[in-house]
Protein backbone atom coordinates (compact mmCIF):
# COMPACT_ATOMS: atom_id res chain seq x y z
CA UNK A 1 0.00 0.00 0.00
CA UNK A 2 1.36 3.38 -1.01
CA UNK A 3 2.18 6.17 1.39
CA UNK A 4 -1.05 8.07 0.89
CA UNK A 5 -3.30 5.15 -0.04
CA UNK A 6 -4.38 4.49 3.55
CA UNK A 7 -5.44 8.13 3.88
CA UNK A 8 -7.44 7.94 0.66
CA UNK A 9 -9.19 4.73 1.71
CA UNK A 10 -9.92 6.13 5.19
CA UNK A 11 -11.30 9.30 3.57
CA UNK A 12 -13.78 7.29 1.49
CA UNK A 13 -14.82 5.45 4.65
CA UNK A 14 -15.32 8.72 6.52
CA UNK A 15 -17.59 10.02 3.75
CA UNK A 16 -19.71 6.87 3.61
CA UNK A 17 -20.04 6.63 7.40
CA UNK A 18 -20.97 10.32 7.64
CA UNK A 19 -23.75 9.81 5.10
CA UNK A 20 -24.93 6.74 7.03
CA UNK A 21 -24.91 8.69 10.33
CA UNK A 22 -26.85 11.56 8.72
CA UNK A 23 -29.54 9.23 7.37
CA UNK A 24 -29.87 7.42 10.70
CA UNK A 25 -30.20 10.73 12.54
CA UNK A 26 -32.95 11.78 10.14
CA UNK A 27 -34.74 8.44 10.60
CA UNK A 28 -34.56 8.62 14.40
CA UNK A 29 -35.70 12.25 14.46
CA UNK A 30 -38.74 11.38 12.33
CA UNK A 31 -39.66 8.02 13.87
CA UNK A 32 -42.70 9.57 15.56
CA UNK A 33 -43.80 11.79 12.67
CA UNK A 34 -47.53 11.27 12.19
CA UNK A 35 -49.42 12.07 9.00
CA UNK A 36 -53.00 11.69 7.94
CA UNK A 37 -54.07 8.50 6.19
CA UNK A 38 -54.42 10.42 2.92
CA UNK A 39 -50.68 11.27 2.96
CA UNK A 40 -47.49 9.21 2.68
CA UNK A 41 -45.68 8.31 5.89
CA UNK A 42 -42.13 9.52 6.50
CA UNK A 43 -39.84 7.26 4.48
CA UNK A 44 -36.77 5.99 6.29
CA UNK A 45 -33.50 6.33 4.40
CA UNK A 46 -31.14 3.37 4.10
CA UNK A 47 -27.62 3.92 2.78
CA UNK A 48 -26.38 1.43 0.21
CA UNK A 49 -22.60 1.07 0.42
CA UNK A 50 -20.46 -0.30 -2.40
CA UNK A 51 -16.85 -1.49 -2.23
CA UNK A 52 -14.52 0.18 -4.71
CA UNK A 53 -11.94 -1.76 -6.70
CA UNK A 54 -9.18 0.37 -5.15
CA UNK A 55 -10.09 -0.66 -1.58
CA UNK A 56 -12.29 2.29 -0.66
CA UNK A 57 -16.03 2.48 -0.21
CA UNK A 58 -18.70 4.64 -1.83
CA UNK A 59 -22.34 5.39 -1.23
CA UNK A 60 -24.03 3.57 -4.10
CA UNK A 61 -27.39 5.10 -3.31
CA UNK A 62 -30.08 5.79 -0.75
CA UNK A 63 -33.04 3.44 -0.57
CA UNK A 64 -36.25 4.77 0.91
CA UNK A 65 -38.69 2.95 3.13
CA UNK A 66 -42.32 2.17 2.46
CA UNK A 67 -44.49 5.30 2.06
CA UNK A 68 -47.45 3.29 3.36
CA UNK A 69 -45.88 3.14 6.82
CA UNK A 70 -48.30 1.63 9.29
CA UNK A 71 -51.77 2.62 10.37
CA UNK A 72 -52.15 3.44 14.05
CA UNK A 73 -55.46 3.77 15.83
CA UNK A 74 -55.39 7.18 17.53
CA UNK A 75 -58.89 8.68 17.45
CA UNK A 76 -57.87 11.71 19.58
CA UNK A 77 -55.09 12.79 17.20
CA UNK A 78 -55.98 15.92 15.17
CA UNK A 79 -54.91 14.19 11.93
CA UNK A 80 -57.01 11.07 12.54
CA UNK A 81 -59.39 10.05 9.76
CA UNK A 82 -63.10 9.28 10.27
CA UNK A 83 -62.18 5.78 11.51
CA UNK A 84 -59.64 7.15 14.02
CA UNK A 85 -56.46 6.12 12.18
CA UNK A 86 -53.25 8.02 11.44
CA UNK A 87 -50.21 6.99 9.41
CA UNK A 88 -46.91 6.41 11.20
CA UNK A 89 -43.49 5.60 9.67
CA UNK A 90 -42.50 1.94 9.72
CA UNK A 91 -39.24 2.55 11.60
CA UNK A 92 -37.83 0.15 14.19
CA UNK A 93 -35.97 2.36 16.68
CA UNK A 94 -34.03 -0.63 18.07
CA UNK A 95 -32.64 -1.39 14.64
CA UNK A 96 -31.87 2.28 13.99
CA UNK A 97 -29.99 2.59 17.28
CA UNK A 98 -27.99 -0.60 16.58
CA UNK A 99 -27.05 0.73 13.15
CA UNK A 100 -26.12 4.06 14.75
CA UNK A 101 -23.60 2.30 17.01
CA UNK A 102 -22.12 0.44 14.00
CA UNK A 103 -21.88 3.63 11.94
CA UNK A 104 -20.22 5.49 14.83
CA UNK A 105 -17.67 2.70 15.32
CA UNK A 106 -16.90 2.65 11.61
CA UNK A 107 -16.43 6.40 11.58
CA UNK A 108 -14.17 6.23 14.65
CA UNK A 109 -12.08 3.47 13.05
CA UNK A 110 -11.56 5.56 9.92
CA UNK A 111 -10.53 8.54 12.06
CA UNK A 112 -8.02 6.35 13.90
CA UNK A 113 -6.53 5.13 10.61
CA UNK A 114 -6.15 8.75 9.54
CA UNK A 115 -4.46 9.72 12.82
CA UNK A 116 -2.09 6.74 12.68
CA UNK A 117 -1.12 7.52 9.08
CA UNK A 118 -0.52 11.17 9.95
CA UNK A 119 1.68 10.17 12.90
CA UNK A 120 3.70 7.92 10.61
CA UNK A 121 4.15 10.66 8.02
CA UNK A 122 5.18 13.14 10.71
CA UNK A 123 7.74 10.68 12.07
CA UNK A 124 9.13 10.21 8.57
CA UNK A 125 9.43 14.00 8.15
CA UNK A 126 11.30 14.22 11.45
CA UNK A 127 13.81 11.62 10.25
CA UNK A 128 14.48 13.75 7.17
CA UNK A 129 15.16 16.82 9.32
CA UNK A 130 17.83 15.15 11.46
Amino acid sequence: MGAFESLRIANTSLGMHQTWLDSLADNIANANTITGTDEDAFQAQMVIARARPDGGVDVAGIAEGDPEGRLVFSPDHPLADADGYVRSPDIDLGSQMSQLVMAQRGFQAAVQVTKTAQDGYNAALQIGRS
